[in-house]
């Protein structure tokens, strides 16, 4: 059974940092893309950056570029978010993922609980 584990979430003020992981566990994730996308109520989830399985190529949105950093770690297994300058349009549940390396979320095959982002003005 694949599983995945955020944890890192909380509450920061605009400006602050905050770092995201995610463990996966149930197989090995070398071959796939690991991810993280975020989502608001009304609104659709949508990628804030996704990684591929050699650690070779990554994806940004235009929205975070320059602020956030995804890795991975694939010998634990886990994937990193590092968010830097955040602003209060962050705030939202981000979600973990794996699966293909695509920037729909409709290509990625297991997701976690989320993790709630607040930040505040």
């Amino acid at each position: 059974q694949v599983t995945l584990v955020e944890s890192g979430g909380g509450l920061v003020q605009a400006g602050g940092s905050l770092r995201l992981s995610c463990a996966a566990s149930g197989r090995t994730f070398s071959s796939y893309a690991m991810g993280w996308f975020r989502q608001v109520p009304g609104k659709e989830r949508e990628l804030v950056a996704v990684v591929s399985g050699n650690d070779r190529d990554t994806v940004y949105a235009d929205s975070v570029k320059g602020r956030f950093t995804i890795s991975r770690d694939n010998a634990k297994n886990t994937v990193y978010l590092q968010m830097n300058s955040l602003k209060p349009e962050d705030t939202a549940v981000y979600y973990c993922a794996v699966g293909r390396f695509s920037v729909s979320a409709r290509s990625y095959d297991y997701w976690g609980q989320g993790t709630q982002v607040t930040v505040s003005s």
